[in-house]
């Protein structure tokens, strides 16, 4: 399999309308759990990757792809047989983004963020114990940082995950650190998770994250939350780009920057910006 999935691996024919040990429908639990295979691999999988992937038969996988192509949730290449998303997947996520109105708000900070700044703008959200990326405004550079949204990055060595951890309660921060225990990316990366925390207030003393490094050898980035309306972390804004261009002497201007912006779409969402810390 190209990627491996995020899917849970579940076993045994399916029964129509059986429960499974959590009180959910097992059908419906093998449905989304082929889906977010699915959504892993950018080059399709074929039918034998997908079994692979989700611990089902293939008889039972077929009819399951079968089901989600009827609804165009799938869609499988006749020339190569390799399974896709299908675009109704794409309508039933832009739903979500819909309902929030984080992107679509966001993206006019976001552009002016570019241009005050002239790095990349990312936007980004925590799910499953990383830090999900919905939108990025590409700055003008030749040299810039990429990431497309869906593009999944660890908490504790991505600028936009720093910044949700600080922005987040301590006993929240301990489990997530427990769940994925921080891992080396780079020579830079804050692997020891006294080191980690001690960055994290650092990052709340001054109002935002710095990424040096840690994610991606010679790309850097400044982050700060979006709050909501408990005043709890529900996004985080950043600038990313390449250490030559993101310099010492140009990251608290960054930070001031990026944390102004995260403080503006923090009200225009109706959160709430905590005091700052004495």
């Amino acid at each position: 399999m190209r990627k491996g999935s995020r899917g849970p691996r579940v076993t045994g024919a399916p029964r129509t309308g059986r429960r499974s040990e959590g009180g959910g429908v097992q059908s419906v639990r093998r449905a989304i759990a082929v889906l977010k295979a699915l959504a892993t691999a950018d080059e399709g999988l074929t039918l034998t990757e997908v079994c692979q992937g989700v611990g089902l038969p293939a008889s039972t996988t077929h009819r399951l792809l079968t089901t989600l192509q009827d609804e165009r949730f799938a869609r499988v290449d006749p020339a190569t047989g390799l399974w896709s998303v299908g675009v109704e997947a794409f309508s039933v996520g832009n739903g979500f983004l819909r309902a929030r109105d984080l992107v679509a708000m966001a993206r006019p900070e976001m552009r002016q963020l570019m241009y005050d700044s002239g790095e990349t703008v990312n936007l980004a959200v925590e799910d499953d114990g990383q830090a999900t990326y919905l939108a990025q405004v590409e700055c003008r550079e030749m040299m810039r940082a990429f990431a497309k949204p869906g593009a999944r990055v660890p908490l504790h060595c991505s600028g936009v995950g720093k910044a949700l951890l600080a922005a987040t309660d301590g006993a929240t921060v301990r489990r997530l650190l427990a769940e994925r225990p921080p891992v080396r990316a780079t020579a830079h990366t804050l692997a020891d998770e006294g080191r980690l925390l001690a960055d994290l207030e650092a990052t709340r003393a001054r109002g935002y994250a710095i990424d040096d490094q840690e994610h991606a050898i010679g790309l850097r980035c400044v982050a700060a939350a979006i709050r909501d309306e408990h005043g709890a972390p529900m996004a985080a804004v950043s600038l990313s780009g390449p250490a030559a261009r993101i310099t010492d002497a140009r990251v608290p201007a960054l930070g001031a920057l990026v944390g102004r912006a995260a403080r503006a779409l923090t009200l225009r969402l109706g959160g709430v910006i905590p005091d700052a810390p004495a």
